[in-house]
């Protein structure tokens, strides 16, 4: 799949994002949300997470969004920007509060993860058709969305079903299913989720998330029409269908430090070999090794590593690939992977 965009125009970059993000509080220790007694301030949100780790791999990338006018969204603006994301599209909103977030410090598929949203009636969710500018939406060679978009109003989820209308010189549209029950209230997310996906050009999904589906087969039949779609599977890997193609790539052992934001990061380690013109196994590997890049911090992002050092894992022989264990600090060029030692 090569990307196409809308020319070679001054203002064209490589990947448009658009999507809310939110300042987050993490808390300084492991415990429920009523008994933390501090939090440490991040960013976090699915679409900025992507073009944040994208920017430091050296893409041109343009956050499209909404957030208040206030403290929070200033801090989202300069945080963001300070990846080296183009933030000029992003408005302020004088009328509305910029989202935020808390959540626990475990494990967010674990019982006792919590997560508190203060996001309704945010500044994000009065995004529309109109608002924000359609031209600066269009203008990149490839335009990432997810699903969590969809359900922050009915505005927000008619944007979405315009953008991912199939018509002729649209960019290559990147949708990541991004299902999170907690946002849609017992409403008709899986049909909503399926309709959107039906219509982008390259889709991810985890194969927890898809509708009930217990096969990647099961999910590729239930989306037929994008291009590239990708399945991910956990711990156990990925498989990628593209067009009449089914390629399997396993995932590379972690020592998991936290995971979160490893789907987003994931994202963006396809997305960014897509842009390279990889080949499909390439793509996979380099997915998962920036997931591997978020798995083994903290936080929701994590720099990922270098082109060269990536590139380098990446061209592993398959036998060499299976043997290879990442833990905290494996990005740096400087140290080897296990495999190697």
């Amino acid at each position: 799949m090569t990307p196409t965009g809308p020319g070679n125009a001054p203002d064209v970059v490589d990947v448009v994002a658009l999507g809310e993000s939110m300042v987050t509080f993490l808390p300084t220790r492991p415990g429920r949300l009523a008994d933390v007694p501090s939090f440490e301030r991040g960013i976090g949100g699915a679409e900025s997470n992507v073009a944040c780790v994208l920017a430091e791999a050296g893409h041109s990338v343009r956050w499209v969004s909404r957030v208040g006018d206030d403290a929070f969204g200033d801090h989202l603006v300069e945080a963001i920007g300070g990846y080296g994301v183009d933030v000029t599209h992003v408005r302020r909103d004088p009328g509305r509060p910029t989202g935020i977030y808390f959540r626990t410090a475990g494990d967010r598929d674990g019982d006792a993860h919590e997560v508190a949203y203060y996001r309704s009636g945010s500044a994000a969710s009065a995004m529309s058709v109109t608002d924000p500018d359609p031209a600066a939406v269009r203008a990149g060679r490839m335009l990432h969305l997810s699903g969590i978009t969809a359900a922050l109003s009915g505005t927000c989820l008619d944007l979405m079903r315009d953008l991912t209308a199939r018509r002729p010189g649209r960019p290559l549209v990147s949708f990541d299913v991004n299902h999170r029950p907690g946002l849609w209230g017992g409403t008709g997310a899986p049909t909503v989720l399926r309709d959107l996906a039906r219509g982008a050009d390259l889709v991810f999904v985890g194969q927890d998330e898809a509708w009930g589906l217990h096969s990647a087969e099961a999910v590729r039949a239930a989306l037929p029409e994008p291009e590239v779609l990708v399945v991910k599977q956990g711990a156990a890997g990925a498989t990628v269908f593209e067009q009449r193609d089914v390629t399997f790539v396993p995932a590379p052992r972690v020592d998991v430090v936290a995971e979160v934001g490893a789907g987003d990061a994931f994202a963006a380690g396809f997305l960014s070999a897509t842009l390279r013109g990889l080949p499909v196994r390439d793509r996979l590997r380099h997915g998962h090794l920036t997931a591997a890049a978020a798995l083994t911090v903290p936080g929701d992002l994590a720099t990922p590593p270098a082109r060269e050092h990536a590139d380098r894992l990446v061209a592993l022989g398959d036998a060499a690939w299976g043997r290879l264990r990442l833990g905290p600090g494996w990005t740096d060029e400087t140290q080897r992977a296990d495999e190697e030692v």
